[in-house]
């Protein structure tokens, strides 16, 4: 259970665990207080909404279970589940919001999560989007995978404020409104605060599929919000479908910061060692994100990007038609054809 107590000094671990739910309990009333308190507050600026944000939880942030400055919530709302991180990482507001100000970054940093294959950008009738293929947590070609479009948007109209919208009317296995958004604030000169939000809505066939999963392979894994009653000695966390959104949306997160860890090194060696910190800042929660040992991670990734890489240089990829249901379409854009044709 060590992965979620990085909690300074050395009490008995009796201590530790009292402390830990302690303190996420307070975080979860907060949260669902500062849910609440959203309703009913007039309109702002996603800025001041954010820097907001961030002074409600400064206390909670300070005082974190899974790490200082980290703080990760869960909610669901009928079939719609969303997890968000709040986090104060070690980089200037400036640095963060270069770094994924281009879509080359973005993928970058995406394709690190497990169960993205593949990334890039382009327009499809005249509208920016990322071309996303999702797929299992192990190697897998790119015509066993799900093709999500994201309607792809930055905003920068805050000198002092950045966000990226990632937007999907479908997901894969019939998930609808499937989001990913990036926004940051400066925190002082040297610091930023980072807000990534995972929300999706379930339809009628991934609510089956997500059944049988936690049914079967899924049904130990667990998230990161301790279940409220249990015995402190033995922490017992949330399972079921928020800790799928939970240990994803903490998945995305980490993935930000290893590429931002990374950011230093010139771009031949970036790759890998954002691939190297993703991997190691996830074995500190192996409870909840263990999944593949490091050799076999980093080799998938390193040919996944390599993949990804290669058609990125093909500018006008050749049409090489996929038989498969999840990645063939009805039209034959470039940009579809360049995930088409990235299979090898």
């Amino acid at each position: 259970m060590q992965a979620v107590t990085r909690i300074g000094g050395a009490p008995p671990v009796r201590i530790i665990w009292l402390r830990t739910v302690a303190c996420f309990a307070v975080s979860t009333l907060c949260a669902t207080a500062g849910l609440a308190q959203e309703l009913t507050l007039p309109e702002s600026s996603p800025a001041e909404s954010l820097r907001n944000r961030y002074e409600a939880l400064r206390e909670q942030l300070e005082q974190s279970p899974l790490q200082p400055g980290l703080h990760l919530e869960s909610v669901q709302r009928s079939q719609t589940l969303r997890g968000d991180v709040y986090a104060v990482v070690d980089y200037p507001f400036p640095t963060v919001s270069d770094a994924f100000s281009s879509s080359a970054g973005l993928c970058d940093a995406l394709i690190l999560h497990l169960n993205i294959k593949y990334c890039r950008a382009g327009l499809e009738h005249a509208r920016p989007v990322l071309l996303v293929a999702i797929g299992k947590k192990t190697e897998q070609p790119v015509s066993d995978t799900y093709q999500v479009e994201f309607d792809y948007n930055i905003n920068t109209l805050d000198a002092n404020y950045m966000q990226v919208k990632l937007d999907a009317s479908e997901g894969p296995v019939g998930t609808k409104d499937y989001r990913i958004v990036l926004e940051m604030v400066p925190v002082g000169v040297e610091r930023a605060f980072v807000h990534i939000q995972f929300s999706y809505t379930n339809g009628f066939g991934s609510r089956l599929a997500t059944n049988v999963y936690l049914a079967s392979a899924g049904k130990d894994k667990v998230g990161f919000t301790p279940i409220v009653g249990a015995d402190p000695l033995q922490p017992q966390f949330i399972g079921g479908v928020r800790g799928i959104v939970e240990r994803n949306t903490m998945r995305y997160f980490l993935a930000v910061d290893a590429y931002l860890s990374a950011l230093a090194l010139p771009p031949p060696e970036r790759f890998k060692e954002s691939a190297e910190r993703w991997f190691a800042a996830t074995e500190r929660y192996a409870l909840q994100l263990h999944e593949l040992d490091r050799e076999t991670y980093v080799a998938m990734k390193l040919a996944e990007y390599q993949r990804q890489q290669l058609a990125l240089r093909d500018t006008q990829p050749p049409p090489r038609r996929i038989e498969s249901s999840r990645v063939a379409k009805t039209d034959s854009s470039p940009l579809r054809e360049s995930i088409r044709a990235a299979v090898r």
